[in-house]
C-alpha cells in the first residue's frame, strides 16, 4: 500500500528543486504556485520518506554480523518492522482521504451484455465472485432484485453491500467485463466473447440527495419471474420514474409492494447521487474526469480468459493467471494494484 505514495515522493523533490530555481525565485507567483502544490503532497511524501528510511535501517540490521548482538538485533528489527506496519496503516488512511466515498455502504447493479444465454450466465459468474469477496471481506451482502434466466444466469441483478471500506473495495468494478471461454450452451466447443456491465453506486442518504415526491411517477405491475412465470398475482411490483432527470427504477424480487417500493427508492437516491457526482467531476479535469474509480459502463474493463486462465485487467494492464482463484472472491491483488494506479493518476494530475 505505501508504494502507492512513491509518485507523491517523487513529486515533491522535483517541487523543491523548482522552488529552488534562480527563475521561479525571481517570479513570486511561480513561488506561490509551487509553494501550494508542495502543501498539496509533502504529508504522503514524509510518509514516504520515513517508508525508506526505517526500512533501510533494517536492511543494516540485517546485515550485521554479530553473535553477541544477535538478541538485540533481532529486537530492533521487530521495532522497525511496527513501524513500518504503522505507515503502512496511515499510507491508507490518506488514500483514503482522497476519496470522500471512501467509507460508504455500495449499491452494485450487473446486467447481462452481448452474448446471450452466455452472457446471462456470466452475470450470475460475477454476482457469485462479489458475493464471495464481500464475505471475504466480512461485509453484508444483500440481494434487492433480480431477474434471472431459465439456465440460472441473470438479465440483471442488483444487490447492496454494507460495512467497513464496501465502498473502497468495490469503485474499481464499474465498466464492461467481458469473458473468453466455451459456452456451456455452445456444442461445437468453440471459444466465445460475451460481456457483461457492471455499476457500482455508492449509497446515498435523505441528506445527499433531497427527492420531491411531486418529482416522481409511481406505477404498479404484477410481478414476473424467469421465463415470465407470475410470481403472484398482485401488483406488487414498482416501477418509479424521477421525472425531472427520466431516471427509471423498477423493483420485483419481493412480494409485498411496500418493500418494493422502499427498495425502488433506496436505489433511486443512489442512481442521482451517482448523477450529481458525475456532474461536479464534469468540472474537474480530465485525468480526474478519467480515473478508475471514475468508469463509464461503456468502457471495457477486464477481460477473463478461461481458456488461458488468466485475468486481465485493462486499465493498468495488471495480468494474473488465478482466474479460478479471481472467480472465488479473490479479488484483492486487482484491487491493490488499482489503488496503487489510481493514486499514481492523482499525483501526476
Amino acid at each position: 500500500m505505501i508504494e502507492s505514495l512513491k509518485s507523491f515522493y517523487e513529486k515533491y523533490k522535483k517541487i523543491n528543486e523548482s522552488l529552488i530555481d534562480p527563475e521561479v525565485i525571481k517570479s513570486p507567483e511561480m513561488v506561490i504556485k509551487y509553494s501550494k502544490e508542495l502543501s498539496e503532497v509533502e504529508r504522503p511524501a514524509k510518509l514516504y520518506e520515513e517508508y525508506l528510511r526505517v526500512l533501510n535501517d533494517i536492511e543494516e540490521l540485517k546485515s550485521l554480523d554479530d553473535p553477541d548482538l544477535h538478541e538485540e538485533i533481532l529486537k530492533e528489527i521487530k521495532e522497525k518492522e511496527d513501524v513500518i506496519s504503522k505507515l503502512e496503516k496511515e499510507a491508507g488512511d490518506f488514500l483514503d482521504s482522497l476519496d470522500s466515498n471512501f467509507s460508504r455502504n455500495v449499491i452494485v447493479e450487473i446486467r447481462a451484455g452481448v452474448g446471450g444465454q452466455e452472457s446471462a450466465i456470466f452475470a450470475g459468474d460475477l454476482l457469485r465472485m462479489y458475493l464471495r469477496y464481500a464475505e471475504r471481506h466480512n461485509l453484508e451482502a444483500e440481494i434487492l432484485d433480480s431477474h434471472e434466466t431459465e439456465l440460472g444466469g441473470f438479465k440483471e441483478v442488483t444487490f447492496s453491500v454494507s460495512g467497513n471500506g464496501a465502498y473502497k473495495l468495490f469503485k474499481y468494478e464499474s465498466g464492461v467485463h467481458r469473458v473468453q471461454r466455451v459456452p456451456v450452451t455452445e456444442a461445437s466447443g468453440r471459444i466465445h466473447t460475451s460481456t457483461a456491465t457492471v455499476a457500482v453506486l455508492p449509497e446515498a442518504t435523505e441528506v445527499d440527495i433531497e427527492i420531491n415526491p411531486d418529482d416522481l411517477r409511481i406505477d404498479t405491475f404484477r410481478s414476473s419471474g424467469a421465463g415470465g412465470q407470475h410470481v403472484n398475482r398482485t401488483e406488487s411490483a414498482v416501477r418509479i420514474t424521477h421525472i425531472p432527470t427520466g431516471t427509471v427504477v423498477v423493483c420485483e424480487s419481493e412480494r409485498s409492494q411496500i418493500q418494493n417500493r422502499v427498495i425502488a427508492m433506496k436505489i433511486l437516491r443512489a442512481k442521482l447521487f451517482e448523477m450529481k457526482k458525475r456532474e461536479e467531476e464534469e468540472k474537474m479535469s480530465d485525468m480526474r474526469r478519467n480515473q478508475i474509480g471514475m468508469g463509464e459502463r461503456s468502457e471495457k474493463i477486464r477481460t477473463y480468459n478461461f481458456p488461458q486462465n488468466r485475468v486481465t485487467d485493462h486499465r493498468n494492464g495488471f495480468t494474473a493467471y488465478n482466474l479460478e482463484e479471481v472467480m472465488d472472491g479473490y479479488l484483492d491483488d486487482i484491487v491493490k494494484s488499482l489503488i496503487e494506479w489510481e493514486s499514481q493518476l492523482t499525483i501526476k494530475g
